[in-house]
């Protein structure tokens, strides 16, 4: 059974996650991995879901301010032996459902086109693409995307 628990930067399960994203990010980005690695950090963040599956971190997602209205959604990630259960989707829902209690009225992203699956989760999940934003802006290989929550 799913448990989505909420907690903090500081805690060990999602560093242990934030591990692994970060090794897979790397074979994935090749190159331009130290460019995107620069704004992942966790330092930031205001809110994070961890997933368990039997007392097992499984996959996580964290938020943090982007604007006055709006969170930046960051660090999504699902262990590969637990992907195509829908757990990135309930985890966003979640994270959604708590940037919309933190008093925010939408939720902004940055994936890339080297994550296609990602890129259909948030599609599947009411994000539409935008124009690359602040450090994204020139960057070809980056998707920016927008939610309205509500």
């Amino acid at each position: 059974m799913l448990k989505l628990v909420r907690t903090d930067a500081d805690d060990a399960d999602l560093h242990s996650l934030v591990a692994l994203l970060d090794e897979e990010l790397k074979l994935r980005d090749r190159d331009d991995h130290y460019f995107f690695a620069q704004f992942n950090k966790l330092a930031g963040l205001i809110g994070v879901v961890v997933a368990y599956i039997d007392d097992i971190p499984v996959g996580c997602g964290a938020f943090k301010q982007f604007s006055d209205a709006a969170a930046e959604i960051k660090r999504m990630f699902v262990q590969p032996d637990h992907r195509g259960k829908r757990i990135a989707g309930q985890i966003l829902t979640e994270l959604e459902s708590w940037i919309l209690e933190s008093g925010f009225t939408a939720c902004v992203l940055e994936t890339g086109f080297k994550q296609p699956e990602a890129i259909a989760l948030y599609k599947r999940s009411g994000y539409t693409e935008i124009p690359n934003y602040g450090q994204y802006a020139d960057v070809a290989s980056s998707v920016c995307m927008r939610k309205t929550l509500g």
